[in-house]
């Protein structure tokens, strides 16, 4: 479908890609894994044409429709939710204008037989398959599927886009991007600004998607239940693995391990034939085995081992100082602002050593917990107090509202630090990758990723009891995780994490508090018993939300008799009317079946007078509609049968 060809991509002199070459086919569901900053989002700008390359060249048919979601964008403001998110189908438009263009094209041309009009032809029944498929469930009940699914409210669909946060509003473009159904989807980070639920309803969607998928992600458990094939992009080249993530790390290593034996055993051997040749090389009596080992040499396929960028964090707490054996207690607590509240009727109390995570949709509290454990906000009603002798340190989610851009990485630490670790600076830096000139670099132009490291470095500063982290791993490759997640594991204070990363979490806290519906809900446990608790609950809610006729309740008390009495009469009515439908949908299928085998006696024995190309056009639009009256036809029947 796609075929990248030796693409290079250089600035100045660091070249970025160097002659990179892969393929995508139909199907191809990839994870494109690799350090931040290696290349992975040029590489998706270079395929949808936002960028291009310094040489090499993308090849790609015309009619491929490629659905890209950047890590940022633009978005677009005065319009609702719904309103924004109904702008997908343009694309079906656009559709139907093409197929009304080769309709035209096909009554004017006459080399039936040649390949430029079976082409024509073929491209006919692909948008007409499309455009059945796109009609078979309304636009509106499409939309608000995939809204519910990635978090949204039925009242949020009337709200305007600019009330919401920016990462709300990319769940409106990724929203737009699966109802337009591409041929080809790049996601640059679908996961950074979705909550558990949703993630888990976005995997559930990608892995039904029929088209081809290149995913960016660092959810290590996300890349693994979507992508088929792994492709790894390392300093400047790329390696291609066609299994997912986790069979990717097991295989890399196998072929590095193999690939340094391989290269260890070919240098012993040509040592040991130089050290042949220098020995031998002027005694007469071995002249013609010199010779001929001198030629092996020259002829010899050396060996190369693949450069590795083996640099990671190396992250150790300070040993947490003794607090009160309550960290932080909170009851009845009712916080908000101004305009809103919050939650309420909150009773939490954090003890100290617990590992325990803040969960739930966005917008529901989880920050807003953490500006009142900082003291940065006063609840409305209740009680919120922090425990004796406890030193928090604090990761704000987003960095660049606490990190000065005027200040560079290496001024950033010293600043704030006091005492003896100020001799240890540069060595705390380098922990987190700022090396050499990196700490002189300054803050406005790191990225994501550095402004998260340094926002962690911080936290070395001092010997916090309780840390207080929103959000740590946005931004983290899958290593840096990993590395992280181990460091949090082996600190001996008290952890308050704010994530919606299920790799990070499991394993790290035993302890969860769920933010729903303005209420917070202590559950002990694993994330995995929380969400195995949550998935069938979450389903109902979804069926419930698009089921048409719901079954009478059993009858119990005069009240309820006259309840199920209207219940009935509702049902009924509503059943009358989907029997009506069925007998008018067998009605119509009839006609349609009829008038498409007068189009095929026609076509079988086609006369001087007859039109062929309007006679393919019309069977083709009878069978989309016949094939759309049958599905509905169908979905009919299984609700009457429920």
């Amino acid at each position: 479908m796609i075929s990248i060809s030796n693409l290079t991509v250089a600035y100045g002199g660091f070249t970025l890609l160097d002659g990179i070459s892969f393929h995508i086919s139909e199907s191809d569901k990839i994870g494109l894994v690799g350090k931040n900053g290696a290349g992975k989002s040029t590489i998706m700008k270079l395929i949808c044409g936002e960028q291009n390359p310094t040489s090499g060249h993308i090849d790609k048919p015309a009619h491929v429709q490629i659905g890209y979601l950047p890590q940022i964008m633009e978005h677009h403001k005065g319009v609702t939710v719904m309103e924004e998110t109904m702008t997908a189908f343009e694309a079906m438009a656009r559709l139907e204008e093409e197929l009304d263009a080769i309709n035209r094209e096909l009554a004017e041309r006459t080399d039936y037989e040649s390949p430029a009009y079976a082409a024509l032809i073929d491209r006919l029944g692909e948008i007409n398959d499309v455009l059945a498929l796109e009609k078979a469930e309304p636009p509106r009940v499409q939309a608000e599927k995939v809204l519910l699914g990635l978090g949204f409210r039925d009242s949020d669909f009337d709200r305007p886009t600019e009330t919401f946060s920016q990462g709300w509003n990319m769940r409106i473009e990724l929203a737009k991007i699966l109802l337009s159904r591409p041929d080809v989807l790049l996601l640059d980070e679908p996961t950074n600004h979705l909550d558990i639920e949703s993630i888990e309803w976005l995997e559930d969607y990608l892995k039904a998607y029929r088209g081809s998928l290149m995913l960016v992600s660092h959810d290590r458990r996300f890349l693994d239940n979507v992508t088929n094939r792994t492709i790894e992009v390392l300093l400047g080249h790329v390696h291609d693995y066609k299994v997912p993530y986790s069979q990717y790390v097991l295989l890399r290593e196998e072929r590095m391990a193999q690939q340094t034996a391989a290269y260890e055993n070919q240098q012993r051997m040509i040592e040991k034939t130089e050290d042949f040749i220098a020995r031998f090389r002027y005694k007469p009596t071995k002249s013609n085995q010199v010779q001929s080992r001198i030629k092996a040499l020259e002829k010899l396929d050396r060996i190369e081992v693949d450069e590795t960028d083996n640099a990671t964090l190396t992250v150790k707490f300070p040993p947490a100082p003794r607090s009160g054996d309550v960290v932080f207690k909170a009851t009845d607590l009712e916080v908000g602002y101004p305009q809103k509240v919050v939650f309420s009727h909150a009773d939490i109390e954090i003890k100290r050593g617990e590992k325990v995570a803040l969960i739930g949709r966005n917008g529901e509290g989880k920050t807003t917990l953490m500006r009142v454990i900082m003291g940065q906000l006063a609840p409305f009603a209740g009680q919120a107090k922090v425990g004796h002798n406890v030193h928090i340190g604090y990761f704000a989610q987003n960095q660049e509202d606490v990190l000065d851009k005027n200040e560079t990485v290496f001024s950033t630490l010293d600043r704030i630090a006091v005492g003896e670790i100020r001799t240890r600076l540069r060595d705390i830096l380098a922990q987190f990758l700022f090396r050499g000139q990196d700490i002189d670099k300054r803050v406005s132009i790191l990225s994501g990723g550095e402004r998260a490291r340094l926002g962690m470095a911080r936290l070395m500063l001092q010997p916090y009891n309780l840390l207080a982290l929103d959000e740590p791993t946005n931004h983290m490759d899958i290593k840096s995780k990993d590395i992280l997640k181990q460091a949090l594991k082996a600190y001996d204070g008290t952890l308050i994490v704010v994530s919606h990363d299920r790799a990070f979490l499991d394993g790290l806290v035993d302890k969860l508090y769920e933010f729903r519906d303005g209420r917070v809900k202590e559950f002990l446990g694993s994330v995995q018993d929380f969400l195995d608790s949550r998935r069938l609950e979450t389903l109902q809610e979804l069926e419930r939300r698009f089921q048409p006729v719901e079954k009478p309740a059993e009858v119990k008390t005069e009240s309820a008799a006259k309840q199920e009495y209207h219940q009935r009469k509702f049902v009924s009515k509503e059943e009358r009317k989907l029997r009506n439908r069925v007998d008018f949908l067998e009605k119509e299928i009839g006609k349609l079946e009829s008038q498409m085998k007068e189009i095929e006696s026609v076509l079988a024995a086609p006369g001087p007078s007859d039109d062929i190309m309007e006679l393919t056009r019309s069977y083709l639009e009878s069978k989309r509609d016949l094939d759309a009256k049958t599905e509905e036809w169908e979905n009919i029947m299984l609700q009457l049968d429920d």
